[in-house]
């Protein structure tokens, strides 16, 4: 179901894009922007798709992956709350190129291409915004194949944690705030490509490393660079 955004200045709160908008901009994306609930294993869309909309988590967990021709499921990044996706296939008006899923529920908010496009036309802000994402957005890519074909599991374990922090990508968690995250182990799983007892043993190493500690329903930070640097000593 679809409607518009109730309280869209504390709905786009953690967008950092929001925050650099004139006002007469922001007012159009309240007026245009709507939101829509998405439950835990729902689909947000589809590899092949036709792309209409920019879209963006207000709260909960996403998960961006694809199949490989062989059948093996590749995760290339997860969204949380403030994090946006999908510019390069508007850009480029291309199909989408992968599949977006909800790890629980969530609530996502879609802004249509016409409003995306009055955005580029009209805002500089906001294009330079949407560089830095895509710039980052590639860092992070370019990473996770090097996870994938390179790294053990309990590196991209690690790497994968510490990517939830990035302040583009997921301006929702922010290094040096709370650094308590609620995941479960089969989340970890899905976004680390690895199954649910090997991300608990991933998990284990980790906290006898002291860069996290389990917590019942998910798990603390003790040590950002620690995670980003692993297994390094």
């Amino acid at each position: 179901m679809t409607k518009k955004i109730s309280d869209p200045k504390e709905r786009f709160a953690k967008s950092i894009w929001a925050s650099m908008l004139a006002p007469e901009h922001m007012q159009k994306v309240e007026d245009e922007v709507v939101e829509r609930f998405i439950p835990a294993g729902g689909y947000v869309c589809r590899k092949g798709d036709t792309v209409d909309y920019w879209m963006g988590v207000i709260d909960g967990f996403l998960k961006m992956s694809s199949i490989s021709p062989d059948g093996k499921t590749v995760t290339f990044s997860c969204m949380l709350a403030g994090g946006w996706f999908g510019e390069g296939s508007l850009l480029k008006t291309e199909p989408r190129r992968y599949d977006v899923v909800a790890l629980r529920d969530t609530r996502v908010a879609y802004m249509p291409r016409t409003t995306f496009s009055y955005l580029l036309d009209n805002s500089i802000p906001f294009n330079r915004f949407l560089l830095h994402q895509l710039n980052e957005r590639l860092g992070l890519f370019i990473s996770l194949v090097e996870y994938d074909r390179m790294l053990d599991p309990d590196t991209r374990v690690a790497r994968c944690l510490a990517a939830m922090f990035h302040p583009y990508l997921n301006p929702g968690l922010k290094a040096g705030s709370s650094m308590q995250i609620q995941i479960s182990q089969e989340e970890i799983g899905y976004i680390s490509s690895v199954s649910r007892q090997r991300a608990n043993q991933a998990l284990q190493l980790l906290e006898k490393k002291n860069l996290l500690s389990v917590d019942y329903g998910g798990i603390t930070i003790l040590d950002l660079e620690g995670l980003r640097r692993f297994p390094e000593e």
